[in-house]
């Protein structure tokens, strides 16, 4: 490989880095009330918070609903294809459901919609138009419009992924903030982590004081 070359891929990545950049702030500027309403449904939650999507979007979902638990809220991750065989039945009326899905018009996804009607958990969805069929039926819509992906082709989730892993996380934090979630909290968390143990131990060698 030239120097040239070397040089390019340099270029080209802080290029390409900037770019999801662009589609973060892209995205900020469309935080509106439909975040505080999917906060306060978080917080009234006396269920679980469940997050469901597919493809890309499934595994933005399984970090999120790993970051929730991790905060304090509990969470866990429902792939949108089981949920139509079965994993429907970890869904209660109870519950919180956070639906991803860029374009909102994802058969396996829309399929959840007529069980979840039923059973009467609060719907989230975020989607890049409020308008979808997703949005629609979801009773809370969050907008995730990060525009073009970045990729040569723009068709591989890239912005679009990213920027919704960054709104689950902007409400993971927000609602963690406001339930008082403390340092050991976190450390009962991720007991077996070098954080947690050191949080751990900290928090032992206070109250024995």
């Amino acid at each position: 490989m030239n120097l040239n070359t070397k040089i390019d891929i340099i270029k080209n990545c802080k290029e390409q880095i900037l770019k999801e950049a662009e589609a973060l702030n892209r995205v900020a500027k469309q935080v509106d009330e439909a975040y505080i309403e999917a906060c306060e449904a978080i917080l009234k939650c006396e269920g679980r918070v469940i997050v469901t999507g597919l493809g890309k979007t499934g595994h933005i979902g399984k970090k999120l609903a790993a970051t929730l638990a991790s905060l304090g809220i509990p969470s866990f991750f429902v792939h949108s294809c089981e949920s139509l065989h079965g994993d429907m039945g970890m869904i209660t009326k109870d519950d919180v459901v956070i639906m991803i899905s860029n374009s909102g018009k994802s058969s396996e996804i829309l399929s959840m919609i007529p069980a979840l009607k039923i059973i009467g958990p609060t719907t989230i969805s975020i989607t890049r138009d409020k308008n979808s069929p997703l949005a629609r039926a979801t009773d809370i819509k969050i907008l995730c419009d990060a525009g073009e992906e970045i990729d040569h082709l723009g068709l591989a989730p890239t912005a679009s992924s990213t920027a919704a892993l960054a709104i689950g996380d902007a409400i993971a934090t927000v609602v963690s903030w406001i339930k008082g979630f403390q340092r050991e909290d976190f450390a009962l968390n991720h007991p077996g982590g070098a954080l947690g143990q050191q949080l751990i131990k900290e928090y032992t060698e206070r109250i024995s004081q």
